[in-house]
């Protein structure tokens, strides 16, 4: 209804054999070394005959269906005198050594040039688009449109690596073929091509010397014929890779196949602006290599000539002058007159729509399915069975909030998602979206069933746990568009360093809370008794607690996982080697205070169950494992009746899954920025005082008399906060007597600050003036 379809052509690897087209994944499955002939043609200049333009191909059988020459613009010409026959040529300078091969060896030397050729004139390609030339055979001189024909054109797709840097183009036989001369207009969308082949590879009566026969049988007839009429030049043999059809074994061809396409060209800047509207992480890939796409997209051939797949909608007439389009099941029964619910091939390629234009005869379905990417794209109204159902929750949801999918998707469904909302809403199809990168094997190469170059993800599973595989994968540069080389050891990895201290840190909770209730108490979490403590290393791992649930919030919104991960687990680190180690004797109660320790296990409590609810999106089943061990704490929990279930309200104890949590928020006036970055001096005073000591040789037990210190530009805060609560920390963790913090006037007696250049960067900035920069 918006005129966006119709009917053209697309080149497509084509097995003459099977009599259908192959995707370029099937035609990459076969391919075998095989000898082609190869041949030099010239073609005159309409202009001056006494000149040809020389052409090289693998493909003679495609020299019937020539209809224009390709050069580019910016390679270097020469119109050239050959001696040995006195014909004068042109071809491009630096591919002379495709009609003399001399030139390619070893005892060749310029001046031996002077037997062979002179060279008349030097000039860009682009001084020779537009020149007609005559047509080596007269097949299609007649057709319709066919005083376009016989032209030069331009485009970057020619190349010197081969041949003359000429090339000849038949649209029928090739996809640059075909969009060349499509888009200088030689052809138009939808209109008839010079075909002489058809679908069993057999030239059909429009080329009379070969009728009947095969294209790849025809070559050695034609290249007679060529020799005949003395336009062959040059005739080799080519020992190269050819793609073979996967199912008969047979030699691919590449032919122009009737398809369906949707007018994406007409709709691009509407499509490129719809990109604008949406956020993706990594966004270099949405300005980069997605917009890239978009910017050149040409229209989308929709259709497959397969048995298998959805068929297209769409019944006409034999010469397709009569075309309907059916929307709905209702409509097909309306115009049928026969009402099916199975829309397979098999069912409705048996049924007619009486013509309405011409009475007593029938319009049939199209033979063609369609693609499958478009039912990729069509997923969003699909899922929702739109037009036909659930229309205003549809309307409220759409465009998706958030997908996410593999890099290898920037061509494939992302695109096919954005073209066809843009096509039905001009609108993009979702709003945000994350895109994976690749998982690759170890050694840095695709995965392959073939090759067994990965482990088996479920014994991984089974061996290390889901959450392990699913915490590896989050933590990794896949969730930023980059490869993964997978590593059985980094599951591993996980386990021994997140989950097992995690789990150790929880443990320790449950039997010092065991312990305490032994003594007649009864543990009842309180936030209060957490707000109220005073100790440095509470107030500090809170703190740490409310920072990292803010921080979530915000990377979380903007869709980064890949600064998430790498925070919840410096955080589980910095819970389990710090405070747990740095309190353990006084939540055991060992220090001779139980009120003490039942704060610090309060404290332990409030933060253990925020990192756990934090982290049940990634890691689902051992923080459901925790959870219920930790619910039980919660007055709620004597509520939860029937077991909780989703219809209670979202309660910590009473809900009967943390999954049913929502992510907590996090509460401002327990953040602490000097209580954070006091604790973070802490930590760094204590690894470079045990370095300074390993150095030395200087054994733990050994108590040290002084530690000074040297903090760069630190404020009355943290010096307060190092010097007072925290000190018998870094006194006890170092064995020290005391603690010293170098006053700031006199850093220079401790500290010798110097730069060193990096010539290696400085270097491209400065080039030739590195040496006196250097120097001063």
């Amino acid at each position: 209804e918006k005129g966006l379809v119709y009917q053209g052509y697309k080149v497509m690897p084509y097995s003459t054999v099977c009599g259908t087209p192959l995707s370029n994944f099937e035609a990459g499955l076969n391919y075998k070394d095989v000898h082609d002939p190869t041949v030099v043609v010239h073609f005159p200049l309409v202009d001056d005959e006494k000149v040809s333009l020389l052409a090289w191909t693998t493909t003679p059988w495609t020299l019937p269906s020539n209809i224009t020459l390709c050069v580019h613009e910016k390679l270097e010409y020469v119109k050239f005198l050959d001696k040995n026959s006195g014909n004068t040529y042109i071809m491009a300078k630096t591919r002379l050594c495709q009609l003399y091969p001399q030139m390619s060896k070893k005892k060749w030397k310029p001046k031996m040039a002077a037997d062979l050729y002179e060279i008349l004139e030097t000039f860009p390609g682009k001084d020779l688009v537009g020149k007609k030339y005559i047509p080596v055979f007269d097949y299609f001189t007649q057709d319709e449109g066919a005083d376009q024909y016989y032209q030069i054109l331009s485009d970057n797709y020619v190349t010197d690596d081969a041949g003359t840097g000429i090339v000849h183009q038949a649209p029928a036989f090739g996809e640059d073929d075909y969009r060349v001369c499509l888009a200088h207009g030689v052809i138009i969308k939808g209109g008839d091509l010079p075909c002489p082949v058809d679908s069993n590879g057999n030239f059909t009566e429009q080329v009379p010397p070969v009728k009947g026969v095969h294209v790849k049988k025809a070559d050695e007839t034609l290249i007679a014929i060529l020799k005949e009429s003395g336009r062959l030049v040059q005739k080799d043999n080519l020992f190269h890779s050819y793609p073979f059809c996967w199912r008969s074994d047979s030699p691919l061809i590449y032919k122009a196949v009737p398809s369906w396409f949707i007018r994406v060209e007409e709709i691009r800047d509407k499509i490129v602006e719809n990109n604008k509207k949406t956020y993706w992480v990594p966004n270099s890939v949405k300005e980069g290599r997605f917009h890239n796409w978009l910017v050149d997209a040409r229209d989308w051939a929709v259709s497959r000539n397969r048995f298998w797949g959805t068929p297209i909608p769409i019944w006409a007439s034999e010469d397709l002058e009569e075309v309907v389009c059916i929307g709905s099941i209702d409509e097909l029964a309306e115009l049928s007159g026969v009402r099916v619910e199975d829309l397979h091939r098999e069912v409705v390629d048996k049924l007619e729509i009486p013509s309405k234009k011409n009475p007593g005869t029938f319009l049939k379905r199209v033979d063609e399915v369609f693609d499958c990417w478009f039912e990729s794209g069509s997923m969003p109204y699909a899922q929702k069975h739109y037009p036909f159902e659930n229309k205003e929750r549809f309307e409220k949801g759409f465009p998706a909030d958030f997908i996410a999918e593999g890099l290898d998707q920037t061509r494939g469904w992302f695109y096919t998602l954005m073209v066809l909302a843009t096509a039905l809403f001009d609108k993009p199809a979702f709003k945000n979206l994350i895109v994976n990168g690749m998982v690759l094997a170890s050694d840095g190469k695709k995965m392959s069933k073939r090759l067994k170059n990965y482990p088996d993800p479920v014994v991984v599973i089974n061996k290390y746990g889901a959450d392990a595989l699913r915490m590896y994968l989050i933590n990794s540069p896949v969730v930023r568009a980059e490869s993964l080389r997978f590593s059985e050891d980094g599951v591993e990895g996980v386990v021994k360093q997140v989950f097992l201290p995690w789990f150790n840190a929880f443990r320790f909770m449950v039997q010092n809370i065991e312990r305490w209730e032994s003594g007649g108490n009864k543990f009842v979490p309180s936030t209060e008794k957490v707000c109220a403590t005073t100790n440095p290393t509470d107030v500090w791992i809170s703190a740490a607690a409310q920072g990292l649930i803010k921080f979530v919030h915000e990377e979380m919104q903007a869709y980064r996982l890949y600064t998430v991960m790498p925070e919840l687990v410096r955080f589980i680190d910095q819970l389990t080697n710090w405070y747990v180690r740095l309190n353990r004797d006084r939540l055991k109660g060992a220090e001779g205070d139980d009120s003490d320790a039942e704060t610090g296990l309060q404290v332990l409590y409030d933060v253990l169950l925020n990192v756990t609810t934090i982290m049940a999106p990634i890691t689902p089943f051992i923080t459901e494992y925790f959870y219920q061990h930790l619910r039980k704490m919660q007055p709620s929990y004597a509520e939860a009746a029937n077991g909780g279930g989703s219809q209670n309200p979202v309660m910590a104890g009473k809900s009967d899954s943390i999954h049913y949590l929502t992510l907590p928020a996090y509460d401002a006036a327990r953040l602490n920025q000097d209580a954070v970055d006091a604790m973070e001096v802490l930590q760094k005073v204590v690894e470079l005082g045990r370095n300074i000591r390993e150095k030395r040789l200087i054994n733990l037990k050994t108590p040290v008399k002084n530690i000074a210190v040297i903090l760069r530009n630190p404020s009355a805060n943290l010096v307060k906060n190092v010097t007072g609560p925290l000190k018998d920390y870094i006194l006890s963790e170092l064995n020290a007597w005391g603690l010293t913090i170098v006053p700031q006037e006199e850093e220079h007696e401790w500290v010798t600050l110097s730069l060193t250049p990096v010539f290696s960067v400085l270097g491209k900035k400065f080039g030739k003036k590195m040496k006196a920069v250097s120097t001063f």
